[in-house]
C-alpha cells in the first residue's frame, strides 16, 4: 500500500491498495478504510472492501502504514486485550 498525503488544505488523502482475491489495484479514500491497532503486530491491521469484487480484505499494518493511515484520516479502532 502506498499513500499520497497532501497538505491539509489540498484535500483528502488517497490510498493505493490491491486485492489479493481478484488481483486488481485501485485507489481508496480514507472513508473506505478501517485501521485496527492491537497489542502486537499480529493484531494490527487495516481492512477495506474491494471495489472490484466486493470481497472483504484484511492486511497487516506495520508502524509506517499505521502512521500513513492515521495522518491520512482513516478511522482507527484500538483493540483491547
Amino acid at each position: 500500500m502506498t499513500a499520497t498525503c497532501p497538505p491539509p488544505a489540498a484535500g483528502p488523502a488517497v490510498f493505493r491498495a490491491g486485492c489479493p482475491h481478484c488481483r486488481t489495484s485501485f485507489e481508496l479514500g480514507a472513508d473506505a478504510l478501517r485501521l485496527a491497532i492491537g497489542g502486537s503486530a499480529r493484531t494490527t491491521f487495516y481492512s477495506f472492501t474491494c471495489p472490484g469484487c466486493g470481497e472483504a480484505v484484511r492486511k497487516p499494518a506495520g508502524e509506517r502504514i499505521v502512521e500513513l493511515l492515521t495522518v491520512g484520516g482513516v478511522r482507527t479502532m484500538r483493540l483491547e486485550g
